[in-house]
């Protein structure tokens, strides 16, 4: 996990007006908050955003947010909960920053990758169906792994990695339940077959859906 620093004004004023004026100026509209605080409105410089998150290219950043508020100023440490995109342009319009103590659990979704070529894909021709692409999980800021290792390598025909088989990384639990499945290989008759029942039943919805209408 990368840590940076961010100067962030705290406005006084919400509002589609607002946003787009600020917007225009070259800053990105935001809120903070988190458990037991009063959420806090927020504007950050947009080039300086991207400018970290080029850096970090996709890991995860903990920032220490320096809130800037009518000449007083105080420090807030906080995630990235949530991006707003625009729709045309995929520009940044607005950022859900997560509050977050250096001494508090949080739950946090993870990436799961997987890593190695399964032997039921390269040996006995099956093919490998990923049922979960994160895990949640609890763990302090600091220890957010940016993504879990899952290695498929030993993995056979009909055989599947369920989530109590993988070990999380030091200081970190996984929240999900232990029995569900993260990836399994199947053989690619059973594919060919679940593909066509899939089909089979939005078919029959087709035919409802025109009888009722």
């Amino acid at each position: 996990m990368l840590k940076f620093e961010m100067e962030a004004t705290v406005r006084d004023k919400t509002g589609k007006g607002v946003a787009r004026k600020l917007r225009a100026e070259g800053m990105i509209p935001a809120i903070l908050y988190g458990p037991g605080s009063t959420p806090v409105p927020l504007a950050v410089n947009a080039f300086d955003l991207q400018k970290m998150l080029t850096r970090a290219k996709g890991e995860r950043i903990l920032f220490t947010l320096n809130l800037k508020n009518n000449g007083a100023s105080e420090q807030r440490l906080a995630l990235i909960k949530e991006f707003q995109f625009h729709p045309v342009n995929d520009s940044i319009q607005h950022i859900d920053f997560y509050e977050v103590s250096m001494d508090r659990e949080l739950h946090v979704e993870v990436p799961v990758k997987l890593v190695g070529k399964a032997r039921g894909v390269e040996v006995e021709k099956g093919v490998l169906e990923i049922k979960r692409r994160t895990l949640e999980v609890a763990c302090l800021p600091t220890n957010i792994p940016d993504e879990i290792e899952v290695d498929v390598s030993d993995l056979g025909l009909g055989e599947a990695i369920h989530i109590g088989d993988i070990e999380p990384p030091e200081g970190v639990r996984i929240i999900d339940p232990p029995r569900l499945t993260i990836v399994t290989i199947v053989g690619s008759g059973a594919m060919e077959a679940a593909t066509e029942e899939e089909a089979e039943e939005g078919l029959e919805e087709e035919v409802v859906e025109t009888e009722e209408a």
